[in-house]
């Protein structure tokens, strides 16, 4: 496979409109196979890929107005290369417009395109390049709200109605920001101080997190996560401030058997692996074989194989195969991540209305199966990824009534700085801004008759 930066951004993003996978992935399995020349390159690879996504309604306002071709009918790869081009012209100042041009355009010869069609993308760049001064920029109103903002009308017309016009701007805006690489200390292992210090000698700056007490945050870093110190040993996860403060809500940690329901790649089984005392036994439930294997990876990584008995199992059927109850379960439910969008641009892209009613019905059943294996006087912490009513209060409201054995129980576990994030219904909410990702969480307690 081709290793020329702009050619590997072209199909990653490529890929990605084709088959609606997480950009992630598909970056990760292209880098994996192409092998870029160095970390310079692979850094650049990912720069406009996901430039390009946080975006992409921007830009393809800006080559409608150019191109006398309708974007709609033009071939996925000559879309995407337009995008690649675009985005260096528009938002990378240290690569010169000439070689923006020149490169993207190389990236398409090197995937064998017409000369006609090279010739096209060549004409149209080099054109706004030499107007890039008085291109509409997304800091003005020249554009519509929700096309200078680059998201979908749907979901900045969501928004505005609920929040305002000036809040919906605000998360747009953040959603289009690079987000810090936060990471999640094993004090198991080491003090946070100690780990800080650790990366300070490597030449890496880092800071304490503002809310957690594990929390640690690296606003520069750029690299590969394999990387920074500690890895291979286990000296820490990679995980939001608002993701650790979700698995706190499970407290108090006393003995007993503890349920992850939906592990996901592990993140929150991990940290309750180190916040439960020893001998209390924690299963952690994965469907999905990808997932579970990293799941597996991540828990030997941190050196945690033998405190964690993991299922490739629904939790349906596991429900259904196990006698076990469990005094507290952690429902981290499927979602439509609309909170976390920041961190993975292509979401708003893959999202549509209609999805919020079926993952509705989804966690529905989830909290229902996660119910019937909890001991009466448990815990049962359901959390979601996403900001939106449909997937959060409402889930909850219809669980609550059809389950009056259950009563919703303010979180009391959280840090004293993180108690703002529970509002007076009871929930934790945070919003997407420059520190925290948007999450929602509630407490639920079964009653002990």
């Amino acid at each position: 496979m081709q290793t020329n930066p702009r050619y590997l951004a072209i199909a990653i993003l490529c890929q990605r409109q084709e088959t609606g996978q997480p950009v992630d992935l598909i970056r990760d399995n292209i880098l994996k196979k192409a092998t870029p020349a160095s970390a310079k390159d692979t850094q650049l690879v990912t720069a406009l890929v996901y430039g390009v996504l946080r975006w992409q309604r921007y830009l393809d306002a800006i080559l409608q107005d150019f191109s006398s071709h309708p974007l709609l009918k033009m071939k996925n790869l000559t879309i995407q290369a337009l995008r690649v081009g675009l985005f260096q012209l528009c938002f990378m100042d240290r690569i010169p417009p000439s070689a923006a041009v020149n490169e993207t355009v190389k990236a398409l010869k090197e995937s064998r395109q017409p000369k006609w069609l090279t010739g096209f993308v060549n004409g149209l760049l080099r054109n706004i390049a030499r107007q890039i001064n008085i291109l509409p920029s997304p800091w003005d109103n020249d554009l519509p709200p929700a096309v200078r903002l680059s998201h979908p009308d749907w979901l900045y017309q969501r928004w505005r109605t609920r929040y305002g016009e000036n809040e919906a701007a605000r998360i747009c805006t953040t959603n289009n920001q690079q987000s810090s690489l936060v990471l999640r200390v094993n004090t198991k292992l080491m003090p946070r101080e100690g780990f800080i210090s650790e990366l300070e000698k490597s030449g890496i700056a880092a800071q304490p997190g503002i809310y957690c007490p594990e929390a640690v945050v690296l606003r520069d870093y750029r690299g590969d996560i394999a990387c920074l110190p500690g890895y291979g040993r286990g000296k820490f996860m990679v995980q939001d401030e608002g993701a650790q403060l979700i698995s706190l809500m499970l407290g108090p940690f006393d003995s007993g058997k503890y349920l992850d329901a939906c592990a996901g790649l592990g993140g929150k089984t991990v940290h309750l692996a180190q916040l439960i005392p020893d001998g209390s036994p924690l299963v952690a439930t994965e469907p999905n074989p990808f997932r579970f294997k990293l799941l597996q990876e991540n828990i030997k990584r941190m050196g945690l194989a033998d405190r964690v008995n993991c299922g490739l199992t629904t939790l349906d059927d596991f429900q259904r195969n196990t006698g076990d109850l469990f005094a507290a379960i952690l429902v981290d439910a499927p979602c439509s991540g609309l909170g976390v969008i920041r961190r993975h641009p292509d979401i708003r892209w893959n999202r549509s209305p209609d999805d919020l009613q079926r993952y509705q019905a989804e966690q529905g059943k989830l909290l229902a199966q996660a119910a019937a294996l909890l001991a009466p006087g448990g815990v049962l912490v359901y959390a979601t990824c996403s900001i939106e009513p449909e997937e959060n209060e409402e889930v909850v409201a219809k669980f609550l009534a059809a389950q009056p054995q259950f009563t919703l129980n303010s979180p009391t576990f959280l840090p004293p700085d993180a108690q703002r994030f529970v509002n007076n219904k009871g929930f934790f909410q945070t919003q997407p801004d420059a520190t925290l990702d948007g999450f929602f969480a509630a407490r639920l307690v079964r009653s002990k008759e």
